[in-house]
């Protein structure tokens, strides 16, 4: 599948990097259909493209390449929306973003995807432990000038 992208141009999609958010984002309810790209070999980070919105994308990593021991305070029942009943079927992702030369991460609002039907949901989480802009990496000084995220 192509999908028109104002980052990469063209880009041409498997369909198995495809996910479907039902409910959509927050703030991007009418957004349902996101790809999810890779941003080079071996990086943690993603770029999480819309692909009915080529302007639309965010950048998100695997929290516990920050925080070894994060979960996800949830039930599985409040993720049967999206079919898991198993968490060894689930990859969490949170959203980064860049402030100053400061990497953050929503740690308040993880994605969670079941890999086995590509659906995902963005979960609200009242735990206190971690923030909406939970701190990930400084950017050294001469690639946060260069660089945005």
């Amino acid at each position: 599948m192509i999908i028109q992208t104002s980052r990469f141009g063209p880009l041409e999609v498997d369909a198995d990097r495809l996910i479907t958010f039902e409910e959509g984002i927050l703030g991007f309810p009418q957004q349902k259909q996101y790809a999810l790209v890779q941003t080079g070999e071996g990086s943690g980070f993603y770029w999480l493209q819309s692909v009915d919105a080529a302007d639309l994308a965010f950048v998100v990593c695997d929290p516990r390449l920050f925080v070894a021991d994060y979960q996800v305070p949830v039930k599985l029942d409040e993720l049967e929306g999206i079919g898991l009943t198993d968490p060894k079927d689930a990859q969490v992702f949170v959203i980064v973003n860049k402030v100053g030369d400061l990497l953050t991460g929503n740690f308040q609002g993880p994605l969670v995807i079941n890999v086995r039907n590509r659906r995902g949901r963005q979960l609200v989480l009242s735990d206190k432990r971690f923030a909406t802009r939970h701190p990930l990496m400084r950017i050294p000084k001469a690639q946060a000038a260069s660089k945005t995220a």
